[in-house]
């Protein structure tokens, strides 16, 4: 099996993985918070785990790259979930990229959710168009972006929807309800 091929396994099943967190991300104002977190507790390391499998893919025709998410569509995803998660949307977190900076900055689950959604639909769409110079820059930039942006948003939000589902559990509640 080519391992470096824009249509290996690998890249296939994050293809279909990637569809059903989009899907799902898509129909999310229709579920409860507590079906919400049950679901990216377990698609967000799945997910993890197919983008570290990515090859990396060589393009060559940089000008077939496309981006599909406009700024409206990513405005109505953040708000349906930000109004899921309220009031818990907002956490602090570390982000400690340079290895100086240790002051705790507030993020938001709704734009980390989002974010993840915006790199993952464009790869779909992307890759969906056929051409063999489509799907190259579709897999190197889920590629490139997993390395630099949904991963570690995607892990940022995974230890986040952890302690939403087991903080309360201490006191056998969900801390959303």
């Amino acid at each position: 099996m080519d391992t470096n091929s824009v249509t290996s396994k690998n890249v296939m099943e994050m293809l279909t993985v990637a569809n059903e967190y989009c899907h799902f991300v898509e129909k999310a104002y229709q579920y409860e918070i507590d079906d919400i977190l049950s679901y990216l507790q377990k698609i967000l390391p799945l997910l993890y785990l197919k983008g570290s499998l990515v090859p990396r893919a060589t393009v060559k025709n940089p000008e077939a790259n496309e981006r599909f998410v406009t700024e409206e569509n990513y405005e109505i995803i953040f708000n349906e979930l930000r109004n899921k998660f309220k009031p818990k949307d907002e956490f602090w977190l570390i982000e400690n990229t340079d290895g100086n900076d240790n002051e705790p900055v507030k993020a938001s689950v709704a734009e980390h959710l989002t974010d993840i959604y915006q790199d993952l639909k464009d790869f779909i769409l992307l890759y969906a168009k056929g051409t063999e110079s489509a799907k190259e820059n579709a897999v190197h930039d889920v590629k490139v972006f997993f390395e630099n942006h949904w991963g570690i948003r995607l892990v940022q939000s995974q230890n986040y929807i952890h302690s939403l589902l087991y903080q309360g559990k201490k006191k056998n509640q969900n801390p959303l309800l």
